[in-house]
């Protein structure tokens, strides 16, 4: 009876929080609706004028076409109802099922993204806790300074220099977009075209991640080092070593994995400045894009599916505490 109690509980807790979770996406797709529409600009005009007309029989029917013309409540009622069916609609301007364009552009996205999140927080808790360990000596100060730097160094920036030194003047590395085109090339040649092509995007999005990462890394490992438990296991004569990794450092990361989840998220948000500059063919561009035309439905596809990830990877951040420190459970007596 108790195992079944037990599985009950947890049952109508799933139950809950998947209930919790429905609400509050349906909350951010009208947030993202009142958002978006409240933005400048007409998409109806935007599309004559590029079609190089702007007679006012063309305008009323395009928006005819798209709903446009629908009261303003008619319009996010028939938005949420969509949302409801995952239906993202179809683009205004490419005339396309949004979820196409947007599984066209995730690849890339996720491949740039996810590379830039890992190095970030590898390097950043590495040196972080070296730092750390080593607080008031010149490798934390040199690694405090260098942190300081990075984090001060706009994104944009940093990509335009990393362009002009090692794109134009070096030459060392291509200075745009995912591939190679029009070039034949064996999967291993493909796959080592793309990665050098990763190579100045990747650094400049994780460069402000990695800064941060570090100091936090380093503050906590400070902090930890002062606490009882700490003291206690160098008194019963435990190696540095062990002590360090098996104390310390469990104990430090759960900040950092606080933050890393609350950032990782942020992260396609700088992607949008960083496609663009490296003409990276990822969902950043395609923000880009969709804003400049004022496309609707794929700046709300993308804004949803973006607010989907966000949401997953808190959960994601509850279980990695679990993880460290297996007292942070719900429901833990």
């Amino acid at each position: 009876m108790t195992r079944l109690g037990s599985a009950a509980a947890i049952g109508l807790q799933a139950v809950s929080r998947i209930a919790q979770l429905v609400a509050v996406i349906l909350v951010i797709a009208t947030f993202n609706f009142v958002l978006v529409r409240a933005a400048p600009g007409d998409p109806a005009q935007v599309m004559a004028g590029q079609s190089g007309a702007s007679d006012p029989k063309l305008l009323d029917d395009l928006r005819k076409e798209y709903g446009l013309d629908k009261p303003y409540f008619v319009q996010l009622v028939s938005h949420l109802g969509r949302v409801v069916r995952l239906d993202l609609g179809y683009s205004y301007r490419q005339r396309r099922p949004v979820v196409d364009l947007i599984l066209e552009r995730l690849p890339a996205t996720l491949l740039l993204t996810v590379t830039a999140f890992c190095l970030a927080l590898l390097i950043g808790t590495a040196l972080g806790a070296l730092a750390g360990l080593a607080a008031g000596s010149v490798l934390d100060t040199v690694f405090t300074v260098l942190s300081l730097v990075l984090y001060a160094t706009p994104v944009f920036w940093l990509g335009l220099m990393l362009v002009l030194v090692f794109s134009v003047t070096l030459g060392w590395l291509p200075p745009f977009g995912y591939e190679t085109i029009n070039v034949q090339l064996s999967p291993v040649e493909h796959a080592l075209d793309i990665m050098k092509h990763m190579i100045m995007p990747v650094t400049s999005l994780a460069a402000i991640y990695l800064a941060i990462y570090a100091r936090l890394m380093r503050s906590s490992i400070i902090e930890v080092a002062q606490q009882d438990f700490i003291k206690t296991a160098r008194a019963k004569g435990l190696s540095g070593t062990r002590i360090v990794v098996g104390h310390m450092l469990r104990n430090a990361l759960v900040p950092v994995a606080t933050v890393a989840g609350m950032q990782a998220g942020a992260l396609v948000g700088g992607a949008v400045v960083i496609e663009t500059v490296f003409a990276w063919p990822g969902l950043g561009r395609l923000t880009f894009e969709a804003l400049l035309q004022r496309d609707y439905p794929v700046l709300l596809g993308i804004f949803l599916i973006l607010s989907i990830v966000v949401i997953a990877l808190n959960l994601l951040t509850d279980l990695v505490y679990r993880l460290i420190d297996p007292r942070m459970t719900t429901g833990a007596a």
